[in-house]
């Protein structure tokens, strides 16, 4: 039964997340929104929506754990398996200036949830901080975009076009079904995976880092593969360098201002520098230049089964044993 939660859990956030996005997108665009305020903005929150109402169902739940794991093991996912599994079908390739400089932002965010978290716990005001600067980031991005010109935005609402809601009644349904929807998927997602943790016999953050991150990655997962196939790789970057930025600063804020966050020992001492180190990566490999081959992409992808396995027998599993 708890299998079937997770699982059922999982599709419901899924489906439910689109719902909301393309009822989103159909009913701004009804109200005359730019093309650019709405990539900005409700396509960048809504596609994030599955993971920030699980990590606050989890928060409330008492399971920080989870919240926190699943922000981190999603941006540990999105990097190894979300890039190098579309690597392995097509290299990736991206000529758009801006992505060495959104990685760097990544990586400059990372640090500051790391520095924040140190304590162990993250709350209110700790929030407010890593939300502040998701706002900045983004109205600084909106407003070079709105100066220089910006394809990204109307790329990003392709998909969604296609098959939107023509009614503002339509449009307004997609929107309460998703909201609905949302709810009941973190509910079945958070309780059957703290159900598997407690029988199994493993922490919540393991649960968390490894089944709740894969299952809340896998919209990044699909949205990549279909850029590499396209041959939009600067989708596919922008697709992951912008789903961890939100993930640490926007999650996490939104989380912990609702409910402080208290950060597991073993995400702080392991995890945190894993995510920071996958983070790295994408700096030099944007300074060369040169296109994330089918070689790098099978290293990255059995770099992500090496770091599943260590949650369950190597590093973490021994750190977490000798507390």
């Amino acid at each position: 039964m708890m299998y079937f939660q997770v699982a059922a859990g999982l599709v419901i956030l899924l489906v439910c997340g689109e719902l909301l996005v393309r009822g989103s997108v159909a009913l701004a665009e009804q109200m005359g929104i730019s093309k650019l305020v709405i990539g900005f903005t409700i396509v960048a929150f809504g596609t994030s929506a599955p993971e920030l109402v699980v990590c606050i169902q989890a928060a409330l739940d008492g399971a920080p754990g989870i919240a926190i794991g699943n922000v981190v093991g999603s941006n540990i996912a999105n990097v190894l398996l979300v890039l190098g599994v579309p690597a392995l079908i097509y290299p990736i390739v991206c000529d758009n200036r801006s992505a060495l400089r959104d990685s760097v932002v990544m990586v400059a965010g990372s640090v500051l949830f790391m520095v924040l978290a140190w304590n162990g716990m993250i709350d209110l005001w700790k929030g407010a901080i890593l939300l502040g600067v998701l706002i900045a980031v983004i109205l600084r991005s909106y407003f070079r975009a709105r100066k220089e010109g910006d394809e990204g935005a109307e790329e990003a609402l392709e998909e969604y076009e296609q098959n939107m809601p023509k009614s503002i009644w339509i449009s307004l349904l997609f929107i309460l079904f998703g909201l609905a929807g949302l709810i009941l998927g973190s509910r079945l997602l958070v309780d059957g995976a703290v159900t598997i943790a407690t029988i199994a016999g493993v922490s919540d953050e393991i649960i968390g880092l490894t089944l709740v991150a894969l299952g809340t990655s896998l919209p990044e997962l699909a949205t990549s593969i279909i850029a590499a196939v396209r041959r939009h790789g600067d989708v596919a970057i922008g697709n992951v360098l912008g789903s961890n930025l939100f993930n640490i600063t926007g999650i996490i804020g939104v989380t912990a201002m609702i409910e402080p966050l208290s950060a597991p020992t073993q995400i702080l001492h392991f995890d945190l520098w894993i995510m920071l180190f996958v983070s790295l990566l994408m700096v030099p490999i944007f300074l060369s230049k040169k296109p994330i081959g089918r070689i790098l992409g099978g290293v990255f992808c059995v770099a992500y089964v090496a770091y599943i396995a260590t949650q369950f027998y190597g590093m973490s599993g021994i750190y977490t044993a000798s507390l």
